[in-house]
């Protein structure tokens, strides 16, 4: 365990008989320290590092010095050209985006950010997608350390659960900054990845990264940066009018992660052989996602929930911005080049699928592209974005498979026609019933006598008494 504290000590490991020695110096007041107190010094500074990290929550210190060393590494900032260029393309797609879709501009100025802005911007965000799979890491190491102890040795393991705990999340950490210091490097704008990691109303492009993009096209630029422009404005003015979608994605999110498990066999595997001097086959095994078990079936529901509503945020997206940008003679060729690069990913992309287990991009983009696409034939831009305006509203993943229902319901609702009873309804109106009474028992209301008459007159009630209209009948 000391041996694997990062920063490691001099010469790569503590030497056990040099604590035998110590203990005996100690033991018997001689006051004599045998070994070097340098070292000593550096080893309690490791467990105060260790110990201060350590608590309930992960220290996000390493992910983001990690993240920024990666992300600045070239120095690059975003020169005066760049911001104008690209604030001109801000400018237009606005307008244009006017006429294409009934939600409201923004109210801060879109920018152009360097990766590092972009990393400092997002990372709070990422924090709370990882916190659920470090935790679950953490509570994976102590339980395989406590496994594999004796007896006698696990209450002191308890004991310094704290300390195995910050180790763990502080490699992870450090880890999980690597990865997000990565991807500064390939996104291209504040809702590239999918997820809205950008702060509410914040619309950004990232111009080292967006000079990348048309390399080998042969699309002007001008038209190129338009494009992303608008996608990026269209993804920020969404979130800014449905401010509870951000808190649904970020919750189906979360939902997930915090079903990750981690395999602890496989983890009890690599620490019977773990070599301290060798730490690559943990930091390979953190990277390729080997540590993290198949899906639960409580997971595979949730990603397939989350997969919905990325996707139809992403064809919401796209078709807004191909409306939005059907002036340019390139648009096609554009749209293509953007949906295949959202569709790969990337290489950090794919190594955020393998630390956390979880793939953020719309499987079903086309499918939800094309519903909102007949949506806005059949009823017009301002039905269509309305369904944006309550949680209720929006379409599920049946509407996707089947956009016609949903059309249908959105046209009898133009006409003002009641709209037709589904299961929901029929089931409501049985609750209703059954509230007011038990339908199939006998209407107790039958018995009683009419206003203004007396009990026993009616002819039905005499006869069950016995009595005719003159008196008591003889039987």
């Amino acid at each position: 365990m000391f041996e694997g504290m990062p920063g490691g000590f001099p010469g790569g490991s503590l030497d056990p008989e040099q604590l035998r020695r110590l203990s005996e110096a100690m033991g018997d007041g001689s006051g004599s320290l045998p070994f070097d107190p340098a070292m000593l010094q550096q080893m309690m500074q490791q467990m105060q590092r260790a110990f201060a990290q350590a608590g309930d929550g992960i220290s996000w210190d390493a992910t983001k010095r990690g993240a920024l060393h990666i992300a600045n590494q070239d120095g690059k900032g975003v020169t005066d050209g760049q911001r104008t260029d690209l604030d001109q393309a801000f400018a237009l797609a606005n307008l244009w985006l006017g006429e294409a879709t009934a939600i409201s501009e923004l109210t801060e100025t879109p920018r152009a950010i360097t990766r590092g802005a972009w990393v400092e911007l997002t990372l709070p965000v990422w924090q709370e997608l990882a916190e659920p799979v470090a935790t679950s890491i953490a509570d994976a190491l102590i339980e395989a350390l406590r496994t594999q102890s004796p007896e006698e040795m696990r209450p002191m393991l308890e004991g310094a659960g704290r300390l195995i705990r910050g180790i763990g999340g502080q490699l992870f950490a450090a880890q999980f900054g690597q990865v997000i210091g990565r991807l500064s490097l390939e996104v291209i704008s504040g809702g590239d990845v999918g997820v809205p990691v950008m702060p509410a109303g914040t619309a950004a492009i990232l111009p080292q990264n967006f000079a990348d993009l048309g390399r080998g096209l042969e699309i002007p630029d001008d038209q190129l940066a338009i494009y992303v422009a608008a996608r990026e404005l269209a993804h920020a003015r969404l979130f800014r009018h449905a401010k509870w979608l951000r808190l649904q994605v970020i919750a189906q999110v979360t939902e997930y992660a915090r079903g990750v498990d981690i395999d602890v066999e496989r983890l009890e595997e690599m620490a019977s052989r773990f070599d301290p001097q060798n730490p690559e086959e943990l930091r390979d095994a953190l990277q390729s996602g080997a540590l993290l078990p198949q899906q639960s079936e409580a997971q595979r529901l949730a990603l397939t929930r989350l997969e919905n509503l990325l996707a139809l945020i992403e064809g919401w997206v796209d078709v807004v911005t191909a409306d939005a940008t059907n002036r340019m003679p390139d648009l096609e060729r554009i749209a293509e080049t953007i949906r295949r690069r959202r569709a790969a990913g990337g290489p950090a992309e794919d190594a955020l699928a393998a630390l956390v287990g979880l793939q953020l991009r719309p499987r079903r983009l086309r499918e939800a592209a094309a519903m909102w696409r007949a949506v806005t034939e059949a009823v017009g831009v301002t039905a269509r974005d309305a369904l944006w305006d309550y949680p209720d509203l929006m379409p599920q993943g049946e509407d996707i498979d089947e956009p016609s229902r949903l059309i249908a319901r959105l046209e009898a609702k133009a006409r003002g026609d009641e709209p037709e009873p589904d299961e929901m309804d029929a089931a409501l109106a049985q609750l209703l019933a059954e509230a007011e009474g038990d339908p199939g028992a006998p209407d107790e209301r039958a018995d009683r006598p009419a206003e203004g008459e007396v009990p026993g007159d009616a002819p039905d009630s005499r006869e069950d008494n016995g009595e005719g209209p003159e008196g008591p009948r003889a039987v």
